[in-house]
């Protein structure tokens, strides 16, 4: 059962952290950051289509994710979002390192020799090449690092810290509290 809120009458709550400049730029970059890698992810996915073997479904649901949680640290200042961002980052991180650095075949670099057909994009007709689609790949390393950094710098931010204070002093501080004269009544005949 969820817990029932009490609020002193003429009372708001306001969220302290979330007003910091810093918190702020943290938001952005977090989020800038998940939109980067959804791009650098399609980039990869569709113009590697035909040479990628399972990871078409996982790098789509991939960029679905980082949407969604990329909508919710951006609108809603929900800071559980950060560290499921990281743990996702810490992932996509070793996936790039195996697909950029990788042995005996599995690196996209390998794939620019001879024998190895070019890759198709999703769209028909001729893909990214291999070193391009390499390229990206290594670029993802440090992007990834980068979430992580920023997501678990924002996390300990304490963007839930909660403060009740004045409808007077929210309205100063650029809040939009709702009115606090009491409801209108209806009408008898």
């Amino acid at each position: 059962m969820p817990q029932q809120r009490t609020l002193t009458p003429g009372y708001v709550v306001v969220y302290p952290n979330r007003e910091k400049a810093s918190s702020k730029l943290m938001k952005t970059i977090v989020a800038l950051i998940l939109l980067v890698s959804v791009g650098m992810l399609l980039t990869v996915t569709i113009g590697g289509w035909s040479q990628l073997e399972g990871m078409k479904p996982l790098n789509f649901i991939w960029c679905i994710a980082y949407l969604i949680i990329a909508f919710y640290i951006w609108v809603r200042w929900a800071r559980g979002m950060l560290p499921i961002a990281a743990g996702l980052a810490i992932l996509l991180l070793m996936i790039a390192v195996v697909a950029g650095f990788g042995l005996s075949g599995t690196s996209w670099f390998d794939r620019s020799h001879a024998g190895f057909a070019p890759a198709q994009s999703l769209f028909g007709g001729n893909g990214l090449s291999a070193d391009t689609l390499g390229t990206i790949t290594l670029l993802l390393i440090p992007v990834q690092v980068q979430l992580v950094i920023f997501s678990m710098r924002a996390f300990a931010q304490g963007w839930n810290v909660e403060q009740e204070v004045p409808i007077e002093e929210a309205r100063r501080r650029g809040y939009n509290p709702p009115d606090s004269s009491p409801p209108p009544r209806p009408a008898t005949a």
